[in-house]
């Protein structure tokens, strides 16, 4: 229910703001003045930071925000290298070690949101410390691990310290700009982009260093590298993340947490997730628990006076909505490439584990230009169009790839299909940042991250079915198909939904 305070400042925000950028695509929802942390002592714009009264964001904040921020996806790409290791030292199939990734994708899928979640209601320095803690004594547990069952432990404590410091990074740059609005710099897309190309390069570079720390300590480096890692991120989140959380005044239940909501929640996804990752008809038991779980989230969440995820307000904001449809069909096809791509390169084309990822790098270089040439640029629409028409040609360019493909042919795919990759993610993103609620940021963000994980799980089942036997052309062929429809999905989405082009405007 809106209270006074809410509405006053309302009331402000729209006198203030009449000499803005129109609003992206719903009527804007400003931040209740009760829940606005205190304001941040400006440190200069986009030249070099200094004392003053300064208009640009608090360039202190973006060393703890980026660092906290790639401590998920390096943990996500370096542990691809450890897999035999792993298996090798603990006696345990491919079957068993697979768990080290679904399990921090699991934890992660399910953390960033609830984790979200309490950034919004308590602040972003809290549980960015207490997140980044966890990772060190995750690490911790990796390097002392007996057992292949306590080492997955440490993943899933990995996925959920991990979760906290990309929600605490939104949460800071909506902060930020909401302190710098009254110069009308209420689109930050230049921290948008760092983040989106920080994440984007320790992704590409994770499996490189995991080699290179395996090779001077043995597979247990990658968890004890996570020990240094959290004590730098402690000690800058310590000395630079503001103090002041969110004042509540107890008219919305701010400070309440719905952990019956949260936990029918997590029930759902895990269901759901597991039974993406593993489908088969002995386990019907999956889809129906994750139906009666979703039934009971309704319910919950509709009927809650201060609700986990408030859908009747996400029902109504059907531009956040599409987002988030976008994220799992973007990412679906994306991740889908790349796994699929690079399994086929070494078993259909025939190429060596180093020959493949020659070829593919160049994909990823793609992806870091593509992001960091459009990255200031708001204009959302323009790249998700172009996106994801891209991503339909790559995926048709992998009709043509056959095991005789000369080698500047399985480059050029690559190529094509690291454009998407850098447009795709970053134009959901700002979008994000435009339509979420400002007061519910980082559990906004939270949410975008879990549809990108059931992407990236949907791409690992659709592998599995057009990979039975092993990656062959026709089976590369028919994941192509199946790619180049969520692709054209995106593309029907996003062409004629003009809200977009209004959000570029924002800037």
């Amino acid at each position: 229910m809106t209270g006074p305070s809410t509405l006053l400042a309302r009331l402000r925000s729209r006198r203030q703001g009449a000499d803005r950028a129109a609003a992206p695509s719903i009527p804007a929802q400003s931040v209740p003045a009760s829940s606005v942390p205190a304001p941040l002592a400006p440190t200069g714009a986009d030249g070099p930071a200094g004392p003053g009264p300064g208009d640009g964001f608090n360039r202190r904040l973006l060393a703890p925000m980026v660092l906290g921020s790639v401590l998920n996806p390096i943990n996500s790409s370096m542990i691809a290298v450890a897999l035999v290791p792993v298996g090798t030292a603990f006696g345990a199939p491919p079957a068993e070690t697979a768990w080290l990734v679904s399990g921090l994708y699991l934890a992660t899928a399910v953390g960033q949101p609830v984790i979200g979640r309490l950034v919004d209601s308590y602040g972003p320095r809290r549980l960015y410390l207490a997140g980044t803690a966890l990772v060190g004594l995750a690490g911790l547990v990796g390097v002392l691990a007996p057992t292949l069952g306590l080492l997955v432990v440490a993943r899933v404590l990995l996925g959920i310290g991990t979760s906290a410091a990309y929600p605490a990074a939104m949460y800071l740059t909506r902060s930020e700009a909401e302190r710098t609005g009254r110069t009308g710099r209420t689109s930050p897309t230049g921290v948008l982009t760092v983040l989106a190309v920080a994440n984007q390069t320790i992704a590409v570079i994770g499996p490189t260093l995991g080699g290179l720390l395996i090779g001077l300590g043995g597979w247990r480096t990658i968890f004890a590298v996570n020990v240094p890692l959290s004590l730098v991120c402690l000690v800058l989140g310590s000395a630079r993340l503001p103090v002041a959380g969110p004042r509540r005044d107890g008219r919305d239940g701010g400070g309440r947490l719905d952990r019956s909501g949260i936990a029918l929640f997590a029930v759902l996804l895990l269901a759901l997730m597991l039974f993406v990752m593993r489908p088969g008809a002995e386990r019907w038991y999956l889809p129906v628990l994750a139906v009666l779980a979703g039934v009971g989230f309704v319910l919950r969440e509709t009927r809650a006076r201060s609700p986990f995820i408030d859908l009747r307000a996400l029902a109504g904001n059907r531009p956040l909505v599409a987002t988030y449809l976008r994220q799992v069909l973007g990412c679906t096809a994306g991740y889908a490439f790349l796994y699929g791509y690079t399994q086929w390169l070494e078993q259909g084309r025939g190429l060596s584990a180093a020959s493949a990822g020659l070829v593919l790098l160049p994909l990823s270089l793609t992806a870091l230009a593509v992001s960091g040439a459009t990255g200031r640029r708001a204009a959302v629409r323009g790249k998700l169009v172009v996106g994801a028409a891209v991503q339909m040609a790559a995926c048709a360019a992998l009709l043509t790839a056959g095991s005789a493909s000369p080698p500047v042919l399985l480059i050029a795919v690559g190529v094509l299909a690291g454009i998407p990759q850098g447009l795709i993610g970053l134009g959901n993103q700002t979008a994000l940042y435009h339509q979420a609620d400002p007061a519910a940021i980082a559990s906004a963000a939270g949410l975008l991250r879990t549809f990108m994980y059931l992407g990236a799980m949907a791409a690992s089942a659709a592998n599995a079915a057009f990979f039975p036997h092993g990656a062959t052309t026709a089976g590369l062929h028919h994941l192509a198909l199946f790619m180049f429809g969520g692709a054209a999905l995106l593309f029907l989405l996003v062409l004629p939904d003009r809200s977009l082009g209004r959000l570029g405007s924002a800037s």
